[in-house]
């Protein structure tokens, strides 16, 4: 198999760092072909190698991405996958790669570390070992475990989003045991590649309330409130009336919470003439690679599943995915979007129907982000300020977009405020507001500008000749710091407008960024000023 460019580039970075390195993670996006780089590098080693996977259908998968290349690889994993490693291969390459006495091996995690004893004279002659989806591996955790069976073998992670939702490090110094990290090209740049397709976003108003729902020590809501949070809305006949609308007759998966609420979905798809099932980690092995085989051949319309294609599994053909499961994990998120983006004839565009606000809450998976194998408050900002922009999700369209513009760039809908009587309505745009707003505003403003003002009206009120003195001193620390926030504002319009943002895109964004609005900003006393002018000018340097 011929790698791409990008592909053959990750592959000598992770060459490169292993010079170094012990453990090396490369991070490449959702479809842009992990398993075929790790693949790649396996043949090219040519020595003891083990392969691990969390799920039998990724041990499946991986032993048939080495079976391409014409790796013999033993399976590490219950009988009823081994027949079925060799059942795949043989359909798809007219021939078999497993052997038991291979030194390449591909291994269910568990299975590994329940059979160590077995394995003993093997382990020992392993020189490296592969894990995908590795933001699982922890030092403490069965991962952790696993990789230390193998004393003598260096380590490649790899996964689209090293980060975890309970938010410890990936690093040796921190919780993990990877030394360095290698990035292959974002998702965007795949997309503008042609590598991967390009999508479109629905948000469809719902009404599920999440804020009786907590958070889990390991960062995901927790699974009891949160299926009680959705089968008490109206998520379970959205996801169907908006299929229908949106996305009728093509190939699909849904995210459920649950095998109750994934059953209820798939009635609902049924009785609509929807051809749709139910998969989950609990249906039987024949039956899983049976229901995706009638997806992928297109006997099936929807697979509502149930925490099982969220990571890694190969699902060629899907043209939309329908979100009802929120997920607090950014990592989860982008996993479940990127099922949808994997090319194919005739498709022009992913669908992503996302009833339970995930988009929203996560923002758009194909922003730069600045990746880190540190844990915690070590992390460094996962995205540059400008593309960490909030959605909002169109009334009119429900397609999601940056909550700085002012209209829907879909479709032309202008959202009306529902007052405009203090900046926090209109999120800082000034333009927005009512004249009498303004007018107070401005006058706050000209007082500083003007220490007059204030003194004629403390002398008028027999103030003492003390305070109004202070006041006069202070009046002219407080223009001082002022002069130089505005100047900042200054560089910070300048800029925005030469990037083509238009004024009030640049206040709304001044007003997320900042938490004040432009005109508020130049009535603040000396502390806040200084403060605030030290804010913006460490976002012109991290921009620029």
């Amino acid at each position: 198999m011929k790698l791409y460019p990008d592909q053959e580039d990750i592959v000598a970075d992770i060459h490169t760092s292993w010079e170094n390195h012990r453990n090396t993670m490369a991070v490449m996006p959702t479809g842009s072909g992990k398993t075929v780089v790790f693949s790649h590098i396996i043949q090219q080693l040519q020595v003891p190698t083990c392969a691990i996977a969390h799920r039998k259908e990724l041990v499946t998968q991986m032993a048939m991405s080495l079976a391409r290349y014409g790796v013999h690889h033993r399976v590490i994993g219950p009988s009823d996958v081994v027949k079925q490693v060799v059942s795949e291969q043989v359909h798809e390459l007219g021939t078999s790669f497993y052997n038991p006495n291979a030194r390449v091996a591909v291994a269910g995690i568990d299975t590994l570390i329940r059979r160590g004893s077995e394995l003993s004279t093997w382990l020992p002659q392993v020189k490296l070992w592969v894990i995908d989806e590795a933001h699982h591996l922890l030092r403490e955790n069965k991962w952790g475990t696993g990789i230390d069976m193998f004393p003598n073998a260096r380590g490649l992670g790899v996964t689209a989003t090293p980060v975890r939702a309970d938010g410890k490090g990936l690093g040796r110094h921190s919780d993990g045991v990877f030394d360095d990290m290698v990035e292959g090209l974002t998702m965007r740049q795949l997309i503008d590649l042609g590598r991967l397709t390009d999508y479109r976003v629905f948000a469809p108003p719902s009404d599920i309330d999440l804020r009786k729902v907590p958070v889990t020590q390991g960062g995901e809501f927790s699974p009891k409130p949160l299926k009680t949070a959705v089968q008490s809305s109206h998520v379970i006949g959205d996801v169907v009336e908006h299929y229908l609308r949106i996305a009728k007759g093509k190939k699909g998966i849904t995210f459920a919470t649950d095998v109750e609420t994934a059953t209820l979905i798939a009635q609902q798809f049924k009785g609509a003439g929807v051809r749709a099932e139910v998969i989950s980690a609990d249906t039987p092995g024949r039956i899983r690679t049976e229901l995706m085989r009638r997806l992928r051949n297109g006997e099936l319309d929807q697979l509502v599943n149930v925490d099982l294609f969220g990571e890694g599994l190969d699902l060629p053909g899907i043209e939309v995915v329908s979100m009802a499961r929120p997920t607090a994990s950014y990592g989860l998120y982008c996993q479940q979007f990127g099922r949808a983006l994997r090319l194919q004839e005739g498709k022009k565009h992913a669908i992503i129907i996302d009833h339970v606000g995930n988009v929203v809450r996560h923002g758009l998976p194909d922003k730069a982000r600045v990746w880190s194998l540190d844990g915690g408050e070590k992390r460094p900002r996962a995205v540059k300020p400008e593309d960490d922009i909030p959605l909002i999700a169109c009334t009119e369209c429900t397609m999601p977009y940056e909550k700085i513009k002012t209209h829907c760039p879909y479709c032309g809908h202008k959202p009306v405020p529902i007052s405009r009587g203090a900046p926090e309505f209109v999120d800082g745009d000034l333009y927005e507001l009512d004249a009498a707003t303004l007018a107070e505003m401005r006058g706050q403003v000209a007082m500083v500008d003007d220490p007059s003002i204030m003194l004629n009206r403390m002398a008028r009120a027999g103030a003492p000749q003390v305070a109004i003195n202070s006041y006069r001193k202070n009046s002219v620390a407080r223009l001082e710091a002022q002069t130089a926030l505005r100047e900042s504002i200054a560089w910070w319009g300048a800029h925005h407008r030469a990037a083509g943002k238009t004024d009030p895109e640049s206040y709304k964004l001044f007003y997320h960024l900042f938490s004040i609005d432009i005109l508020s900003a130049q009535a603040l006393g000396r502390p806040d000023a200084i403060a605030l002018a030290n804010k913006i000018n460490e976002y012109l340097i991290y921009v620029y």
